[in-house]
């Protein structure tokens, strides 16, 4: 268990804050005493992620301004549906994380990450996603991207939930098996892989992640959740049923929390809250 006086190494996905120039964006981090981010660059600023747009001039351009405050960009966030139903778009997606990653040491970076995608576009719940196809579908795109990543000394990120293909402990641990490569790391939300079915099982659930692949996480996020009407729905970090007492006493030293879907006026709370388990 961590000590009450420990204090950890707590960022934010940058897009949770408002969207806003760069310099404004990175003093606002800065200000909050928060020490990393997720930097999403579609989602955090009127950039252009098309593929063929970014480059190493605006990579170093932004990577400088988080780092004069001392701001880790500790993933890069490239969200694609890797396995979009439709082929062209599933080919932008793929061609966009590969640009990510051969400009991620430009922005500071070393980890580019993104969910595993879903049968359907619009990336909602089915359980079409827990067949054999889609998770086939979920190895071929990836060992693409570790492939790309290998090249360039990078990590793919992957984060499971229950709405995607990897959709638990064990499928996680499968797509790292058959991918077979270090350069496939996990970025792990524990809330994803919890549902109003099995959220009373959270410790276990947990015990079985860490114990398949801990070693394996790159990246931690911070998010909670409460149950109402049979279903899970957002809460500050500290406000739900998260047992992060479990989550924190399984961390190594130093690793990236980055809080997820964590308004500005309760960053914090949940810093403190974090600190204190």
């Amino acid at each position: 268990m961590k000590s009450m006086n420990r204090t950890l190494n707590i960022g934010i996905r940058a897009h949770d804050l408002p969207k806003q120039p760069l310099e404004s964006l990175v003093n606002n981090v800065a200000d909050r005493g928060l020490g990393s981010v997720q930097l999403a660059l579609n989602k955090s600023f009127d950039f252009d992620t098309r593929p063929g747009t970014l480059n190493p001039g605006m990579a170093h351009l932004v990577g400088t301004a988080f780092r004069r405050r001392d701001i880790q960009i500790s993933v890069l966030g490239c969200y694609a549906n890797i396995i979009h139903p439709d082929p062209d778009e599933r080919f932008s997606a793929l061609s966009r994380f590969k640009e990510h990653i051969r400009y991620s040491r430009d922005f500071g970076c070393g980890i580019v990450g993104t969910e595993t995608g879903n049968v359907n576009p619009d990336i909602i719940y089915t359980e079409e996603n827990f067949h054999e196809e889609p998770f086939q579908e979920v190895l071929s795109s990836v060992r693409e991207l570790v492939d790309e990543a290998e090249k360039f000394g990078i990590i793919v990120g992957i984060e499971p939930g229950v709405n995607h293909p990897i959709h638990s402990p064990r499928t996680m641990k499968r797509l790292l098996d058959e991918t077979g490569s270090n350069n496939l790391q996990v970025i792990f939300d524990p809330v994803n892989l919890l549902t109003a079915d099995n959220h009373e099982r959270q410790d276990e659930i947990l015990s079985e992640a860490f114990s398949l692949w801990g070693d394996r996480i790159a990246v931690i996020h911070a998010k909670d959740f409460t149950i109402e009407d049979g279903r899970i729905v957002p809460a500050p970090v500290g406000k739900g049923l998260m047992n992060y007492k479990v989550v924190l006493e399984h961390l190594s030293p130093h690793i990236n929390i980055i809080l997820d879907e964590t308004s500005p006026e309760h960053i914090e709370d949940a810093v403190h809250f974090l600190n204190s388990c």
